[in-house]
């Protein structure tokens, strides 16, 4: 039943991509292959969809349900009709070989017309799955893509979210606040999540915080305690000189790697681990 009603969603993702085909033979506009794949002769992209970020449920090895995160790319091909058509497990085997040659593995398979590969190369990690129905349905094959990785924290706590997670756990992390790679310069596009710690001090004229520099444990473990107290200094220095806030309501602190809330094990769990917070005097 399962299969079926994947059957029934790649049929109905087919019609559906060829109703926006521009010119019958010719890529939709804005569309391109993969960087991972070549594509073979006599096919064209009927439908592009690239997002920055998001997330797809892989099949990987035994069946097993994996979902990954990162940048996606879901790209649907349909046959020209130029020459001989290939069957469904020819494009199975043509991506399968193509992703071994580099390095590349095939996690799962099913019949001839279904796969999920996995490449990590040069520290990144990449997913692809191959949905095929070349023999029947629409008569074309869809490539779903992740390339693991985080996502980049577009939208930061304002005053009131501050003031909610200090009244009721005592602190609150801020993610909004950015540095480049052991410096504590705060980069310009901090300038919103600062704006909004400064107006949560001056809705409350009694309100003293400490604020604390944590880092991930990458590096030493001296480097990284100077660095997150450097960093906790540079915010309060901030607050103090381009926001008028009074440097006795601010107290700084440096935790190093010592409070992660997420694992050191992955760039995701690094980058969580990686914040300012505010704590309540």
């Amino acid at each position: 039943m399962r299969k079926k009603m994947q059957t029934v969603g790649l049929a109905v993702f087919g019609i559906l991509f060829s109703a926006a085909l521009v010119n019958a033979g010719q890529d939709v506009p804005g569309s391109k292959d993969p960087t991972l794949f070549t594509r073979m002769p006599g096919w064209y992209i009927n439908q592009y969809e690239e997002n920055e970020f998001g997330s797809y449920e892989f099949t990987g090895t035994n069946g097993q349900k994996t979902t990954m995160e990162g940048h996606r790319l879901i790209v649907s091909y349909t046959w020209s009709g130029a020459g001989k058509k290939p069957s469904s497990l020819q494009v199975v085997r043509n991506y399968q070989n193509a992703i071994k040659k580099i390095s590349g593995t095939v996690l799962y398979e099913r019949g001839d017309d279904f796969t999920t590969m996995k490449l990590v190369k040069d520290g990144r990690e990449t997913w692809a799955e191959l949905a095929s129905e070349v023999d029947a349905g629409w008569g074309g094959f869809i490539l779903t893509i992740i390339e693991k990785g985080g996502m980049v924290q577009n939208v930061t706590a304002d005053a009131a979210a501050m003031k909610l997670g200090i009244k009721t756990e005592g602190h609150v992390a801020i993610y909004g606040i950015n540095f480049d790679t052991n410096k504590s310069e705060i980069k310009p596009e901090s300038d919103a999540a600062i704006a909004e710690i400064a107006k949560l001090l001056k809705q409350d004229a009694t309100l003293k915080l400490h604020v604390v520099g944590h880092t991930d444990n990458i590096g030493g473990l001296d480097v990284n305690m100077k660095l997150s107290y450097a960093r906790a200094e540079a915010v309060k220095a901030t607050l103090v000189s381009k926001h008028g806030i009074g440097a006795s309501r601010l107290s700084t602190f440096g935790a190093g790697p010592y409070c992660p809330v997420s694992t050191n094990l992955t760039e995701e769990g690094r980058t969580k681990n990686r914040r300012v917070e505010l704590v309540q005097q």
